[in-house]
C-alpha cells in the first residue's frame, strides 16, 4: 500500500511572517489527517522559521533545491546536509522552472540527487514533457530518459528515498490540466519504466505525484487513478484553505 503524499510547493512566495501565518492556519484544518503525508517547501529564508512553527504537528518540511556539494567555494549555494541542518527531511530536485530558467540538466539533477540521498533526505525528483515534445508524439521519450539519467548510478536501497513527481510543463500555471486518463497514462509507464530500470517490486513502491495546475475541484479524479499516488501543488499551496482541502481529499 503506498501513502500519498501531497505536497506544496510555494516557490517564490512568502515572507516569514506570511509562512508562519499560513502554518497557523494550516495546522487546524489538517492535524487529524493520518492517511497522507504532508510536505510544504517553503524559500530557503524561512526554512529554520517553518520548522519551529510546525514542530509539534504531521506537516513534514522540504526545500526547494539544493546543491550537489556539502560544503566550499559555491557562493550562493545551500547542501542537503545544511537542510537536514535546518529541518528539512524532503527535497525538490529537478522542477521545470529549475530546468528552464536555471540551467538544470538531468546530469545536475542527479548529482543533486546523489547528494540529498547520501545527506538522508528524501528527494521529490520532477520530471516532464513541454507542449512541443507531447505534440510532436515524444511525452514517453522524454521521460524515460529524464528517469534513466536522473536515476543513473543509484543502488536499489537508494529508491526508498525517492519519490518521482509528473509534472507536464505545459499545465504548469497554465490552468490547463491533464485530464486523469492523460496523468494516469503518463504514470504508469514511469511505473513500467522504474521496472526495467530496478525491479518490479520497487516500481510497486516508489510514489509517483502528479503536478500540474491540481486544485481542490481535480484533485479526487487524479487520486482516483490507480499509479497517481499524490501531488505536487504549486499555486493552490500557497492558501490554507485550498491546500488544506487537497489533503483532505477523502473528505
Amino acid at each position: 500500500m503506498r501513502t500519498p503524499i501531497i505536497a506544496g510547493n510555494w516557490k517564490l512566495f512568502k515572507k516569514s511572517s506570511e509562512a508562519q501565518d499560513f502554518v497557523a492556519e494550516l495546522i487546524p484544518l489538517v492535524q487529524k489527517t493520518t492517511d497522507v503525508e504532508i510536505v510544504i517547501a517553503p524559500v530557503f529564508t524561512v526554512l529554520s522559521a517553518v520548522k519551529r512553527a510546525i514542530a509539534d504537528c504531521n506537516i513534514m518540511l522540504s526545500a526547494q533545491d539544493c546543491f550537489w556539494e556539502e560544503e566550499g567555494a559555491f557562493t550562493g549555494e545551500i547542501s542537503p546536509g545544511m537542510l537536514v541542518d535546518a529541518g528539512c527531511s524532503h527535497v525538490i530536485i529537478g522542477h521545470s522552472e529549475r530546468r528552464q530558467y536555471f540551467g538544470e540538466t538531468d546530469e545536475t539533477v542527479n548529482r543533486k540527487i546523489k547528494a540529498a540521498i547520501t545527506a538522508g533526505l528524501t528527494v521529490l525528483f520532477c520530471i516532464g514533457e513541454t507542449l512541443a515534445e507531447r505534440e510532436a508524439d515524444k511525452t514517453f521519450e522524454v521521460l524515460r530518459t529524464q528517469i534513466e539519467n536522473g536515476l543513473a548510478g543509484l543502488a536499489r536501497g537508494d529508491l526508498a528515498k525517492i519519490v518521482i513527481a509528473y509534472e507536464p510543463v505545459w499545465a504548469i500555471g497554465t490552468g490547463k490540466t491533464a485530464t486523469d486518463e492523460q496523468a494516469q497514462i503518463a504514470h504508469a509507464f514511469i511505473r513500467k519504466v522504474v521496472g526495467e530500470l530496478f525491479t518490479v517490486q520497487i516500481a510497486e513502491t516508489i510514489r509517483i505525484l502528479y503536478g500540474g495546475s491540481v486544485k481542490p475541484e481535480n484533485v479526487r479524479g487524479l487520486m482516483n487513478q490507480p499509479d497517481i499516488d499524490g501531488a505536487l501543488v504549486g499555486g493552490a499551496s500557497l492558501k490554507a484553505d485550498s491546500f488544506g482541502a487537497i489533503v483532505n481529499y477523502k473528505a
